[in-house]
């Protein structure tokens, strides 16, 4: 059988995953990735991240459990430039970053495949809850998780046709329920450990101070405006703010307000009601098609703008080389610049972009 390099966060999810391939026959080794080096400051990924101490010892627990080799790779320097770097720069630029997606691609894949490779390994596998399968045209594609309601393909939509040629997913065949069963009936320890739902190197959610002492740069405050101009008050710092978000403004107006656009260059904020906040019409570019190798003519499609969206329908056509254009059959609220659209044709992901 192959030899599987399974990415082991010391959480369930990972530690399931890596027993049932090699139930499975394959030659397993588990990894854990250091990326976030403080363990203070390290709340730990359920689907197969960061890593902190507790993390390494409760992975290396589960794989001498499980009697597989088991390694700790350190990958701190890809993930700061992959994903801190990214996460400030996004936020200084008004924009609103989906660290978790840059991390799967660039970190948890990437890296991790280039360097599981070079030691002889055939696959790398995560502890995600979404399936690969190669589809009719040649090409590989993620298919939603059998139980919808932990599916993650949104967070993997830009993983490389290369990177799905190389990964096993054996978690999406199966509900949270049966994987902590699983981890039960093997004596797992890790089998009722709680989700993570922080991104880790924040963990406390205050972003504007990490960005502040990350970047050493000093963020200012600024105006609260309509979007005629009108100065309805003042911001913390346009990294305090995102799009479409309603509480936290200090803002009393009369009516409820919400952010409807992130100004950088003027650092402005601007206020507009519920009715203004809505929208059918979204671009994104930094495009990755899986199912289908592009776009060739408009296309009906479900499409969901954030992690947690129920998704809606549009029709996406390509309007550029870099650029699609997705028109919405309802409007639809909150589309963040920043964030990624992702698009489903049935069950499997077609592709993705960031918003504008």
């Amino acid at each position: 059988m192959s030899r599987v390099v399974v990415g082991m966060s010391g959480g369930v999810d990972s530690s399931v995953a890596a027993w049932l391939l090699k139930r499975q026959g394959h030659d397993v080794i588990g990894v854990t990735m250091q990326i976030w080096q403080d363990e203070d400051a390290c709340f730990i990924e359920e689907n197969g991240g960061c890593c902190g101490l507790s993390a390494v010892e409760d992975a290396r627990r589960v794989a001498a459990a499980l009697d597989i080799p088991y390694y700790v790779m350190n990958f701190k320097e890809e993930f700061k430039k992959q994903v801190i770097d990214y996460f400030t720069e996004e936020y200084l630029n008004g924009r609103t970053p989906n660290p978790c997606i840059a991390c799967n691609r660039y970190v948890k894949w990437e890296a991790l495949l280039n360097r599981s490779l070079s030691i002889g390994a055939d696959y790398i596998a995560t502890g995600h809850y979404a399936r690969i399968e190669r589809l009719e045209n040649g090409r590989y594609a993620l298919r939603k998780a059998a139980v919808p309601v932990k599916d993650q393909t949104y967070a993997l939509y830009n993983l490389t046709q290369e990177q799905l040629s190389r990964t096993l997913m054996p978690d999406g065949a199966y509900s949270k329920e049966q994987i902590r069963q699983f981890a039960a009936d093997l004596g797992l320890k890790v089998a009722d450990k709680p989700d993570s739902q922080d991104i880790c190197f924040v963990p406390d959610g205050d972003y504007a101070s990490f960005i502040e002492e990350t970047t050493g740069r000093e963020i200012h405050e600024g105006n609260f405006v309509t979007p005629e101009g009108k100065i309805l008050g003042r911001h913390k710092g346009i990294i305090h703010y995102t799009v479409g978000q309603r509480k936290g403004l200090g803002l009393a107006l009369g009516y409820p307000a919400f952010v409807l656009e992130i100004r950088p260059k003027t650092n402005e904020v601007v206020i507009g009601t519920y009715e203004e906040s809505l929208t059918r019409t979204l671009k994104a570019d930094r495009l990755n098609f899986m199912s289908v190798p592009d776009l060739t003519e408009p296309r009906r499609v479900f499409a969901k703008i954030r992690y947690n969206h129920k998704g809606a329908w549009c029709t996406v056509e390509r309007t550029g080389e870099d650029e699609i254009t997705c028109i919405f059959e309802e409007p639809i609220r909150a589309v963040t610049p920043g964030q990624a659209v992702v698009l489903y044709d049935g069950e499997y992901v077609l592709g993705g972009g960031t918003i504008r």
